[in-house]
């Protein structure tokens, strides 16, 4: 399976030493099989930093996993909106986990997932508006391990 990843380098090596903050997932490194999402991702992180331009990189994700641990959230999403939660609060539960799949919170379900988590929303009402949006995956290495026996570097292109 071929997999993306948005940036603003060249990233032939992945590891996990570079994620900076928790995301959805925890701490990791993220990628999706949806090439215009890590398009915007590329984009966006390129305005971010001031860069003239993004890279996607793109990798040949093995499904031959070996002794890894791996959590996929199905399309139910009430245990993932917990999940997501809980990362965003620092929280360490992914850490039980090698590799994690799920739905990725683009800005429209970040908002909704935002009014679940401050409270303002009950998770009934979330998980109700969350269902009319679109969503891609998204795939979270969060360990090296992982990254060494199921990704392979391809080639990247600017955005």
């Amino acid at each position: 399976m071929i997999v993306y990843h948005g940036s603003t380098e060249i990233v032939r090596k992945p590891d996990i030493n570079h994620s900076y903050r928790p995301l959805d997932f925890g701490k990791g490194f993220y990628v999706t099989t949806v090439k215009e999402q890590a398009e915007k991702w590329a984009r966006r992180k390129a305005d971010l930093y001031g860069r003239d331009h993004g890279i996607v990189n793109s990798y040949t994700m093995s499904e031959k996993e070996q002794t890894l641990t791996l959590k996929t959230f199905s399309e139910d999403l009430v245990e993932w909106i917990d999940f997501v939660c809980s990362c965003r609060d620092e929280g360490e539960e992914y850490l039980k986990y090698d590799v994690i799949f799920g739905k990725v919170a683009n800005d429209k379900v970040f908002r909704v997932v935002d009014m679940y988590h401050q409270g303002i929303w009950d998770k009934d009402r979330a998980l109700k508006e969350m269902k009319i949006y679109e969503t891609y995956d998204q795939i979270a290495f969060i360990s090296q391990k992982a990254i060494d026996q199921l990704l392979q570097f391809e080639s990247y292109y600017e955005v």
